[in-house]
């Protein structure tokens, strides 16, 4: 086993190897750059080293300067996580070449399934089922428009390189071809650094369903089960779980040989994945192998009971792997949530900012009892994150919080877990996945395991609806906060006409509490007791008082409920997260915002940070309704600005190339009408 490895990588998987690594008692140095030198990664590495500027480009995908820095720290080895250089075949050649050991795939199997055509074209020798498509060197935008003709659409346009649904368009009509066919190359030359697509049918209400395999050099490599990662959103995995539902034991062994004879083709060595997709009668078609360890693979330890990282470890010091084919055992079901720093209800945009209240449900990453195939039992609730309270999100980097991970004896006890953990994963600062990630678990075609690529948009009315109504159980927990922190406001008081909580001599106090949610104002009439206060709002009217306090956590008297609450306060903002939902509440104050109303008319602002990187129209254009108007890209997505009504351009404030501000007004607009 080696003595010191550097982490090539940052956030919640530098931290997953680091933890691995500390448990087998192998030191670990860090990398980062200037914006994460205060990170969770960099601290909980036995060192660190600086490697560049915020911009990836110039930090954590310079592969001469991570290996410059291994060797100059003693490192054996380097743990390239998952993305930037994981899947390098030139970094991997390099670390060899610098006497070091890439704990990670031999560059030839990189090589031979790093670039998705060719990974296709030595599939299809290999007569493995294929997805109908154009996987060839032909880059013309012409050709390749006849090859969706050939196809017939709707088809789906893939960057020939990189994953993380970057570089993904779906096409339905021939018209948009061209526009998308652009926006998919400009996309994969930003994020991989190789503009090439391939085109393939696009399948409808498919399953996106991955096999876990691992080789290692002495000649042994095994499946270890599969994973459904069929809910996602904008070509990305949203929930993965293990094992796929209905997967009969005749379709995993068959998807099992098939990994792992796709595997030993290139000669492959340490943790990988082989992606299939699924048709509707159980059809599988092979689209890709990830060669490096998934985002994902936590639900496989699960249900295996097998650290994977301690695996790669022991592969790539040439160890053998430690259990057989025929040793493993699916045990129970596990399903992973990614929690996101992302706006649901605005398309799922990534949001920026700082974290300034995070609270977690209580997890812990291995149990350690274990059988005599090394099974360890599986903790229900794990957590994996590279973010703490008081951390920023920055622009630079894919805007994951942290991935939270359950385990049950079964699918039903593990969405109820995922239910629980959810409730308690409180998050403050910056838009986040959360709620949403909740309704996922409520939703009706969820849970009967009725899953597809499509299924978030097919449940668009359920998983987006919006609730008009604040409960009334979080409206008096908001109150409760603000009475709380007026009484703890006016410390010990011994002039009872002094005293901050109500009191009152020969009469009773009254006041009215004024709170705004998204969706109107909530006047709370409250009466001072000697048990409490009587709140009085629409048709409640119930002793609220406050049974115990520690922080944020409130522990509440309502009527003849006995209530619990996270309740956060910034200035008059007020987050009440309570019975696994959270709202919004601001403390109003009428006199100073009277006569104050919104326009009537949403600008067209930048919907978040980024930059320009297209500009459609000029001064003076007439459009469309629905005209794309400029592009902007930020965390290397796309996001299009459309006309909002039939009209006329006034001005266009930015250009291309341009950085752009959340809420910056890009373009001036005026309506045909006017």
């Amino acid at each position: 086993m080696f003595d010191k490895i550097l982490i090539a990588n940052r956030g919640e998987i530098a931290c997953r190897v680091a933890a691995t690594a500390r448990r087998l008692g192998v030191r670990t140095v860090a990398v980062y750059s200037d914006a994460d030198a205060g990170s969770r990664h960099v601290a909980f590495a036995d060192e660190a080293v600086r490697i560049g500027a915020a911009p990836a480009r110039e930090s954590y995908l310079q592969g001469a300067t991570i290996i410059a820095a291994a060797r100059d720290h003693g490192a054996q080895a380097i743990h390239p996580g998952y993305g930037f250089l994981s899947e390098n075949e030139a970094f991997a050649g390099a670390v060899a070449d610098a006497g070091l050991v890439f704990i990670g795939p031999p560059p030839r199997a990189l090589a031979a399934m790093g670039s998705k055509s060719e990974a296709k074209s030595l599939m299809q020798a290999a007569s493995v089922p294929l997805v109908p498509g154009y996987h060839g060197a032909e880059q013309d935008p012409a050709w390749l428009a006849g090859e969706a003709a050939r196809i017939g659409y709707p088809v789906l346009i893939k960057a020939a390189l990189g994953g993380g649904g970057k570089g993904m368009r779906i096409v339905h009509r021939a018209e948009e071809f061209a526009e998308l066919l652009a926006s998919c190359k400009r996309e994969a030359a930003a994020s991989f650094g190789d503009e090439r697509v391939l085109v393939e049918k696009y399948l409808q209400r498919p399953r996106h369903i991955e096999v876990q395999v691992f080789a290692d050099t002495h000649g042994n490599c095994i499946s270890l089960f599969e994973r459904d990662c069929s809910v996602q959103r904008r070509h990305q995995k949203v929930i993965e779980e293990a094992p796929a539902p209905g997967m009969t034991p005749e379709r995993r062994r068959a998807m099992g040989e098939a990994a792992v004879a796709a595997a030993r083709a290139v000669g492959y060595v340490g943790a990988g994945t082989v992606e299939f997709i699924v048709d509707a009668d159980g059809t599988f078609y092979f689209m890709e192998m990830n060669t490096r360890l998934q985002v994902e693979h936590p639900v496989t330890e699960m249900i295996i009971g097998h650290d994977l990282v301690e695996w790669q470890l022991r592969v790539a010091a040439g160890q053998t792997l430690p259990v057989t084919q025929e040793q493993l055992r699916l045990r129970g079901h596990a399903i992973e949530a990614r929690v996101y720093a992302e706006n649901p209800d605005k398309g799922f945009l990534p949001a920026i900012g700082t974290v300034t209240y995070l609270s977690t449900p209580a997890a812990v990453q291995f149990r350690r009892n274990a059988d005599d195939n090394g099974f360890h039992d599986p903790a229900p609730v794990r957590i994996d994150s590279g973010v703490r309270g008081g951390d920023a999100i920055s622009p630079h980097y894919d805007p994951m919080i942290a991935k939270l991970i359950v385990w049950g004896d079964d699918r039903a006890q593990a969405i109820a877990r995922m239910r629980a953990a959810l409730a308690e994963f409180h998050i403050v600062g910056l838009a986040n996945n959360v709620d949403f990630l909740a309704r996922l678990m409520d939703n009706p075609a969820f849970v009967a395991a009725s899953l597809d690529t499509g299924l978030i948009e097919r449940e668009r009315e359920r998983l987006f609806a919006v609730e008009l109504r604040v409960p009334e159980e979080m409206l008096a927990a908001a109150c409760a906060r603000v009475l709380a922190d007026e009484a703890a406001a006016g410390g010990a008081r011994h002039d009872p006409f002094d005293l901050r909580s109500g009191w009152r001599l020969n009469t009773t106090y009254t006041r009215t509490l004024t709170l705004a949610s998204a969706h109107g104002v909530h006047d709370l009439l409250l009466d001072y007791g000697r048990d409490g206060w009587r709140y009085r709002h629409g048709s409640e009217d119930a002793l609220l008082a406050i049974a115990a306090r520690d922080g944020s956590r409130l522990r509440l008297r309502f009527g003849h409920r006995l209530l619990s609450a996270d309740v956060v306060r910034d200035g008059d903002d007020l987050h009440v997260f309570s019975g696994g939902r959270h709202r919004l509440l601001r403390l109003v104050d009428l006199i100073a915002h009277a006569g104050e109303r919104e326009g009537d008319d949403a600008p067209l602002v930048a919907p978040m940070p980024g930059r320009v990187i297209a500009v459609h129209v000029a001064a003076g254009s007439r459009v469309c309704k629905g005209a794309p108007l400029l592009v902007m890209e930020a965390m290397k997505m796309e996001h299009t600005i459309v006309a909002p009504d039939d009209g006329t351009v006034e001005a266009v404030l930015y250009g291309t190339g341009e950085q752009v501000a959340e809420g910056a007004p890009l373009v001036t607009f005026a309506h045909a009408d006017e």
